[in-house]
């Protein structure tokens, strides 16, 4: 017996349901809701062509692999250089860093000091940090 009932309790959902859509479709606010839709269609029909098609793009280029691996191995190649310089600097850095610290005992005199202005490299990230600083006070200016 309750086989019996079990496809009639469906119809009867299902008439209920068909019931509660034609009555929100007799709603004025859903009725204007519907012709807006309609108007829009040609432009929704657009956008969800275009959503497609970058959508296709997207899964082709994901699942490219030889894309994917010229990719990595492009920014590989780009990233090496600025890693070796990074590495050198900071090298470099600890180095001095290390002799700065060796040389702790001696000072630094006048005569010391303007022997060291006569330094091209020391001329350099003098011109460096001036011009730097120049940067940094045109820009306070400008905000």
């Amino acid at each position: 017996m309750s086989q019996t009932s079990a496809p009639q309790e469906t119809a009867v959902v299902e008439e209920q349901k068909t019931l509660d859509v034609l009555d929100q479709l007799m709603k004025p606010e859903v009725q204007q809701s519907l012709t807006v839709l309609v108007d829009a269609l040609p432009k929704l029909a657009e956008i969800v062509t275009l959503a497609t098609k970058a959508y296709d793009f997207a899964q082709l280029v994901a699942t490219d692999k030889v894309l994917i691996n010229d990719l990595s191995h492009g920014l590989a190649e780009f990233v090496k250089p600025v890693q070796e310089k990074a590495k050198g600097i900071a090298s470099a850095a600890i180095e001095a860093g290390e002799r700065a610290q060796a040389d702790a005992g001696t000072t630094v005199g006048l005569f010391g000091l303007l022997r060291m202005l006569k330094d091209p490299e020391v001329q350099k990230t003098l011109r460096f940090a001036q011009a730097f600083l120049a940067v940094i006070a045109e820009r306070k200016q400008q905000h």
